[in-house]
């Protein structure tokens, strides 16, 4: 059938019609809110090119965990910035790190929180990549022992998850022996699969203090002109025995969520990242945007493309609007 017997905009004259034809719908459940945790106490450092959001020592996390659960967003994933760093990022692995204290309160304080660690160096090291340096660059070999401790050490904490974000190979099949040894069977892996060397990360690098004093990440992180070898990269992770996979950034790799999902038919997660988000912000200060109305068409956007789950520091705003609290 053609026009005039075909009409499509028969379906979208009337809002409720338009509801239920809907084939794309944002849940409250899609949502993980990033959080950054540092020493001290009483501390909320504002980050500068992110804003309403925080650094905050781990009595003032907990408070801001509270909030979130209300929001009804149930899970959060924690990146720590500790008082010293050191060359290898033993630091993270410690008995009371600070992802390890701000676990141990949150679960204190709401014990339903679904708390993710996200493991990696960059915040760790005194060089500031998520690894350690031999003859100028990360050891693949070397670091990923450091990071199925660190691994370890954050379930012991009570970590609900741990989220390797650091693209070492053979980093999930370490972890996963590692935590099987330590009778952590239940603990899921939700790995970042293809991780790009991306641009976006600029304000989370001043979040979390992890800039490379040196180089940058591209002898490990993935080249963003590949979409091939994210694949490749996701079905080793399958095989070594990941959950979940992840792709990060979203928005410039709708595409791979698309590719990820369709071949591999498992959960799938997507980052979508701070230089996503700050650019959302800076247009709707500005008022070329309506920032609101953009946030949910990007969110709608990844859940569409295949993800299913979303990491956004949109997460708050987004839940109220789905909740008609805004």
């Amino acid at each position: 059938m053609v026009f005039p017997e075909t009409r499509l905009r028969r379906l979208r004259y009337n809002k409720v019609l338009r509801d239920m034809v809907t084939e794309t719908k944002l849940s409250v459940d899609d949502f993980v809110m990033p959080l950054f945790v540092c020493t001290g106490d009483n501390v909320k450092n504002p980050i500068s090119s992110m804003p309403g959001n925080y650094q905050l020592s781990v009595d003032l996390l907990v408070e801001e965990c509270k909030t979130v659960y209300a929001s009804g967003v149930k899970a959060v994933l924690l990146f720590g910035i500790p008082k010293e760093k050191d060359e290898d990022g033993s630091v993270a692995c410690k008995h009371d790190g600070i992802v390890q204290q701000a676990i141990r309160a949150i679960k204190k304080e709401i014990k339903d929180m679904y708390v993710i660690a996200d493991i990696c160096n960059c915040e760790y090291t005194t060089h500031g990549h998520c690894g350690t340096i031999i003859d100028g660059d990360v050891d693949n070999d070397i670091t990923i022992e450091t990071l199925a401790k660190q691994a370890v050490s954050l379930a012991e904490a009570g970590a609900d998850m741990v989220a390797p974000s650091d693209m070492m190979d053979g980093r999930v099949a370490l972890m996963r022996e590692k935590l099987d040894e330590n009778n952590f069977t239940k603990i899921p892996i939700m790995s970042y699969s293809a991780k790009y060397a991306s641009g976006f990360y600029g304000p989370f690098r001043e979040a979390a203090e992890s800039a490379p004093k040196f180089g940058n990440r591209a002898t490990y992180q993935m080249n963003p002109a590949n979409s091939d070898e994210a694949i490749r990269e996701v079905e080793l992770d399958v095989v070594e025995g990941a959950d979940i996979v992840m792709v990060k950034p979203a928005l410039s790799y709708l595409d791979v969520i698309y590719r990820v999902k369709t071949e591999f038919k498992m959960p799938v997660a997507a980052y979508n990242v701070s230089g996503e988000f700050s650019m959302v912000k800076a247009a709707a200060e500005k008022d070329w945007i309506d920032g609101d109305r953009v946030m949910m068409e990007i969110l709608t956007s990844i859940k569409r493309a295949g993800a299913d789950i979303i990491i956004t520091y949109h997460a708050v705003d987004a839940a109220n609007i789905l909740n008609g609290k805004k």
